[in-house]
C-alpha cells in the first residue's frame, strides 16, 4: 500500500472516530487502529498529532459536507419542497446511520469552542463558508441580502440542533420538524416581500 492510501485511511478514521466521539475521546491509538496503520505514521503524515489531524478533518469535510447539502437542496426546483426534501435525507442518512454519524464537525465544533482556540477558528471559519453558500442559495427567491442570511442561519442552526435532538432521541423526527419550520419561514419571508412591493 502506498503512502497516499496510508495518509487516507487516517484521515478517513479520524473523521469518521472525531465526528461520532469528539475531539477528547478519541485517541490516536484508537485513529491507528481503526485506519490499520502504524502508529508512527499518524505523526509521520501529521507532524502535529492529534490537533494537526483534527483541523484537517474539520477543513476538509466540513466544505465536503457543505457541498453534499447544497446538491440535495438544487436537487428539487421548488425551493420550500427542497429544504423539506433535505431535511429528510439528513434524517434518512442519520437514521440508516445508527445516529453515530450526523454533522462531520459538529460534535467537535460544541467541544472546542472554548478549549481549543485553532480548532474552534477552524469550525468558525467552515460555518462561515456554510453560512455565505447557504445565503447565495437562499438568494435566487430572497432579493433582500440580509434576509437570505438571515435565512441561511435558520437553516444551519435548524440542522444543527435537529441533529443533536434526533441523536438524543433516537427518532429522525426532530429532523423532520425542521425541515417543514425552514419550509415554513421561506414562504413566509417570500409572502413578506411579495407584500411589501405591493
Amino acid at each position: 500500500m502506498g503512502r497516499s492510501d496510508t495518509r487516507s485511511r487516517i484521515q478517513a478514521a479520524a473523521t469518521t472516530l472525531f465526528r461520532r466521539h469528539g475531539y477528547s475521546a478519541t485517541g490516536l491509538k484508537r485513529i491507528a487502529t481503526a485506519a490499520e496503520a502504524p502508529f508512527g505514521s499518524i505523526y509521520h503524515f501529521f507532524p502535529g498529532g492529534k490537533q494537526q489531524l483534527a483541523e484537517d478533518m474539520i477543513r476538509t469535510s466540513g466544505p465536503e459536507y457543505g457541498r453534499m447539502v447544497l446538491a440535495v437542496l438544487n436537487s428539487v426546483p421548488d425551493p420550500a419542497e427542497s429544504l423539506v426534501h433535505a431535511f429528510e435525507a439528513a434524517a434518512h442518512e442519520l437514521a440508516a446511520a445508527d445516529y453515530a454519524d450526523a454533522c462531520p464537525i459538529g460534535t467537535v465544533a460544541l467541544e472546542v469552542a472554548s478549549s481549543n482556540d485553532a480548532l474552534r477558528a477552524a469550525t468558525a471559519e467552515v460555518f462561515e463558508e456554510w453560512v455565505a453558500d447557504a445565503a447565495r442559495w437562499f438568494a435566487r427567491w430572497v432579493s433582500d441580502p440580509t434576509a437570505a442570511r438571515s435565512l441561511a442561519y435558520s437553516m444551519i442552526m435548524m440542522l444543527e440542533g435537529a441533529f443533536m435532538l434526533s441523536r438524543a432521541a433516537r427518532d429522525p423526527e426532530p429532523l423532520r420538524v425542521a425541515g417543514r419550520s425552514m419550509a415554513d419561514l421561506l414562504r413566509a419571508t417570500l409572502a413578506q416581500a411579495a407584500e411589501s412591493r405591493s
